[in-house]
């Protein structure tokens, strides 16, 4: 089951592996089915492919609400290289998941705005390093403010 899983996110065929990302991502919401592939999930954040690595990073993400484990301690340094990510879209892919990760796991919000902040987005085009600034002030905003009303 687990290799079969791998086997399906990795797929050449990314329409097929996209849609059982997305299968994956929604029902994440509801259940924590998935969370047991989690390290599973895990071992393909530095996958050669950026697609594969999109995918992982809403996987991941959309399972932190499940995590009573913390097996996100053992992942979040790693995670948070994506902010930077050598593809522009996987590092935008990876700021906005950033915000379902705060608000399911508030003890991370101090490292995400630090990795967020200490961001160096020299290496991108002028044309996406807007957007991913952009990204990033939409994600510090929402974890700033998410993090004061659990505060109230």
């Amino acid at each position: 089951m687990r290799e079969d899983i791998i086997t399906k996110l990795t797929s050449k065929n990314d329409k097929f592996a996209c849609a059982f990302a997305d299968k994956i991502i929604s029902e994440s919401q509801e259940t924590d089915e998935w969370y047991t592939y989690f390290d599973d999930f895990a071992s393909l954040l530095n996958h050669p492919k950026s697609l594969v690595r999109n995918r992982v990073l809403y996987i991941l993400a959309a399972n932190a609400q499940w995590d009573n484990e913390n097996h996100f301690d053992s992942v979040i340094a790693d995670y948070l290289t994506h902010i930077t990510d050598e593809k522009p879209v996987t590092a935008r892919q990876c700021i906005k998941a950033l915000a379902q990760i705060g608000l399911a796991k508030p003890q991370y919000i101090p490292k995400i705005l630090s990795g967020l902040q200490n961001a160096d987005l020299s290496k991108y085009k002028d044309s996406m390093r807007p957007l991913i600034e952009k990204d990033i002030a939409e994600t510090e905003q929402f974890l700033i403010t998410s993090s004061l009303s659990q505060h109230e």
